[in-house]
């Protein structure tokens, strides 16, 4: 196959990790060794989750083609790219974790579900809550009403078990 039909092949492998990830974020690595990257990659090891170095030039092509092209600027210089197809929220935890522990990456810019994020957006959703927290919460605001329902049918059949009660207790007497 030659070059140029090979770069195409890169290039369209790239659209479809575009296409088909939930949340897309480019990170600078610069000054990060290869053993981090590694231990990066191996905790990003889940499924539907890839991290990988890609060539700015066909990442460009790429991001032109799916119709972001206005990305292309912010995206200079190297570039590690985190692809998640799932869950959005544990591989950017676990990126700004390394982050944390490195000091040494960056992160640029992002897409989430088609829309180009800026890195602030991309950390606050590095900062939510795991998802289960998240399901007990709601869970909790659910139950919330019904507790309070039962409360009140119980105050009121404890009212009137105490009024029967009493009328029981004047009669006898």
């Amino acid at each position: 196959m030659p070059k140029i039909e090979e770069k195409q092949q890169i290039v369209k492998e790239i659209e479809q990790k575009l296409n088909d990830a939930t949340l897309v974020v480019f990170t600078d690595y610069r000054g990060t060794t290869v053993d981090e990257i590694s231990s990066l990659r191996n905790s990003l090891r889940v499924p539907g989750v890839s991290f990988q170095v890609l060539k700015n030039t066909m990442t460009e092509f790429a991001l032109k083609n799916i119709g972001l092209p206005e990305m292309a600027d912010q995206i200079a210089g190297p570039n590690a790219v985190l692809f998640s197809n799932e869950d959005p929220v544990g591989p950017v935890k676990t990126l700004y974790e390394f982050i944390k522990k490195t000091k040494k990456m960056e992160v640029k810019i992002g897409i989430l579900e088609g829309q180009v994020i800026s890195p602030e957006k991309i950390k606050a959703l590095a900062d939510l809550p795991p998802r289960e927290a998240l399901v007990a919460q709601v869970l909790g605001t659910m139950q919330a009403p019904i507790t309070s329902f039962v409360y009140v049918l119980n105050a009121n059949m404890t009212g009137l078990v105490r009024a029967l009660d009493q009328i029981r207790e004047s009669k006898a007497s």
